[in-house]
């Protein structure tokens, strides 16, 4: 198997004897010209969403309630792709369905033949695009891509990796395409198909004053990050322990001394992205006193000094647009470290 950077591990599973794989010649049904000839169930979307933790429990809440739902997971690009390796969808046996495998255009011609699996009560790939015998889901793209569709037999994999993600902590699920079944990590065997992976949610502690402070909060309460706003005088009080490695912090103060303790805690706490207001000027006075206070030089290359993606910015509203389009760049391009 060969490792992908985005967190799923798969290549050429689909291959295998003995898997059905919906869309290639090997499995081609007598005389259909569409997908649509194969699988009739009109599906619709249920949650806009291309959250992996909303997915999750999507297709878990779909599982306990009506004792059926299923997981697809995009496991092969030949070409281009709207969507990384990994992508999912959940797909609840009444043709709902959340989550995104490509750009919008296949999606429910996906979650109809998840439904029609699940009927079957067997598992299946999903040759669409390039390299699929269904003429009419053609990718914007030209490429194709491979879908994995798990029909879910426990959902307790599932809740043990939501709760993972709720404690800030990795999670991942692996799948055995010969036996069929999805575990969480700490449960999976040598022989797994692939293992999609999981960070928590992404999070963001705007330290600050003023209208930067304001507008920077507004700005990232739409962006899906879990948003925490501090001034260090009133109420709520800064919490250290919401810095971990999976949280940015932008610190928007005028003044050093009043950012310093928030810089310490960042710095200590492996933050994957720390930004501060103030000219290359400030910033050398920045340097110098955490030299004072034992800092090495690598220590203070972590932080972004002018904060920002584009500068300067000289109002409200476009330092805020800066600094999270920074914030979001950082966080593509993290990488999982090791194996989960």
């Amino acid at each position: 198997m060969q490792q992908f950077e985005t967190g799923i591990t798969a290549r050429g599973l689909f291959e295998s004897e003995g898997i059905f794989v919906s869309g290639s010649a090997r499995h081609a049904v007598s005389n259909a010209r569409s997908l649509h000839d194969v699988i009739p169930t009109v599906p619709f979307c249920a949650i806009m969403t291309d959250d992996p933790e909303t997915i999750l429990n999507y297709a878990a809440e779909r599982f306990e309630k009506d004792g059926k739902s299923a997981l697809v997971t995009l496991v092969d690009i030949r070409g281009g792709s709207a969507r990384p390796l990994g992508a999912q969808m959940a797909v609840g046996v009444d043709g709902g369905y959340c989550g995104y495998v490509s750009g919008g255009c296949t999606e429910a011609a996906v979650a109809a033949e998840a439904v029609d699996a699940m009927k079957r009560g067997a598992d299946r790939f999903l040759l669409l695009g390039e390299g699929s015998t269904f003429f009419d889901i053609q990718l914007p793209c030209g490429g194709g891509i491979t879908l994995a569709i798990h029909v879910l037999k426990d959902v307790g994999p599932l809740r043990r990796v939501l709760d993972s993600l709720r404690s800030r902590k990795v999670g991942a699920l692996c799948y055995d395409a010969v036996k069929q079944t999805v575990t969480d990590i700490e449960d999976a065997e040598n022989g797994a198909s692939y293992i999609r992976r999981y960070r928590p949610r992404p999070r963001l502690v705007i330290c600050g004053r003023g209208i930067e402070l304001d507008c920077a909060t507004r700005v990232a309460c739409h962006t899906g990050f879990e948003t925490f706003a501090f001034d260090g005088q009133s109420e709520p009080r800064f919490d250290e322990a919401l810095v971990d490695a999976d949280t940015a912090v932008a610190l928007l103060f005028h003044d050093l001394a009043q950012e310093l303790p928030f810089l310490n805690v960042a710095l200590q706490r492996n933050s994957f992205y720390i930004g501060a207001l103030g000219s290359k000027r400030t910033h050398e006075k920045r340097r110098e006193a955490l030299r004072e206070h034992g800092y090495s030089d690598h220590d203070m290359d972590r932080i972004k000094a002018p904060i920002g993606l584009f500068g300067p910015a000289r109002d409200g509203n476009s330092l805020a647009l800066s600094i999270l389009a920074d914030v979001a760049a950082a966080r593509s391009t993290m990488k999982f470290n090791g194996n989960v």
